[in-house]
């Protein structure tokens, strides 16, 4: 803390960095719109709004780091502000989410003459719950076992386990992705396909954003793990990184459960 202050908090500098962001929402968003409905031009403005977004993290993760490791700014009083902040963030992601079950169990529940008055819609091949889905439920199990895993271990000190837990944890995320991106691209269907098409491909799809997101803060986390900046009593990011970890499986498991499961019968 700068001898100069006399204050529990931390007054950030001006940054254009949030400009930059929302540059980069709005051209992923477009971008992916163009993208999915075959317009020229559509996979570029998507690249170029995700590399944004990639930017702004990659920026915004490194001055954070700075802040609490190198500057001491991250007093109890703003590492309590962070840890609301965090929790306010997940509780949009929730609401983001209940848009997308809300959707699809309005067209489940009722569905209308134009699909055929039954659900899924008419000329619509579901996929087998039983196949890719229930084995990376099973992968996104396991990594929230792994993640706790190195939470207790950066809690006892033992900084090497720790590093070998986040190593299994992002292994994990990565199989998951993997196997998630196959089985979007070969469905049967796509995002234009009615709205079963567009349910289940805009919440997939949202869901393995977030799970790209989440495995590069875990990434991050590893490094700091690694190089030593967590400590037993410090560690706001490790915890940030495992709260949105968590709230991505529960995610995956209501997405398994009622779209997968459910809206497939």
């Amino acid at each position: 803390m700068s001898v100069s202050q006399k204050h529990l908090y931390h007054l950030v500098d001006p940054s254009p960095r949030l400009i930059l962001v929302l540059l980069g929402a709005l051209a992923s968003t477009v971008g992916g719109v163009m993208y999915m409905y075959s317009f020229t031009g559509g996979g570029t403005l998507l690249s170029l709004g995700l590399g944004m977004i990639l930017y702004t993290m990659i920026v915004w993760w490194r001055d954070v780091i700075c802040e609490f490791t190198y500057e001491g700014h991250h007093t109890f009083m703003v590492q309590l502000g962070l840890r609301y902040g965090m929790i306010l963030f997940i509780v949009f992601e929730v609401m983001f989410f209940l848009a997308f079950f809300r959707a699809f169990f309005h067209s489940s529940l009722a569905p209308t003459v134009e699909i055929g008055a039954i659900w899924p819609s008419k000329g619509i091949d579901v996929l087998d719950p039983w196949g890719i889905p229930f084995l990376n439920t099973l992968i996104l199990l396991l990594s929230g076992a792994a993640i706790t895993w190195a939470h207790h271990a950066i809690l006892a000190g033992l900084k090497e386990e720790a590093v070998y837990a986040l190593v299994a944890t992002v292994s994990l995320a990565l199989v998951f992705t993997g196997l998630q991106g196959m089985e979007y691209v070969e469905a049967p269907f796509t995002i234009p396909d009615g709205i079963y098409g567009f349910t289940f491909s805009s919440a997939m799809g949202f869901h393995g954003f977030h799970v790209i997101v989440g495995t590069i803060f875990l990434i991050i986390c590893g490094i700091c793990e690694y190089l030593g900046h967590f400590t037993e009593k410090h560690h706001f990011g490790f915890e940030a990184a495992a709260w949105y970890w968590h709230f991505v499986d529960v995610v995956w498991l209501f997405l398994f459960l009622s779209i997968y499961w459910w809206g497939g019968n």
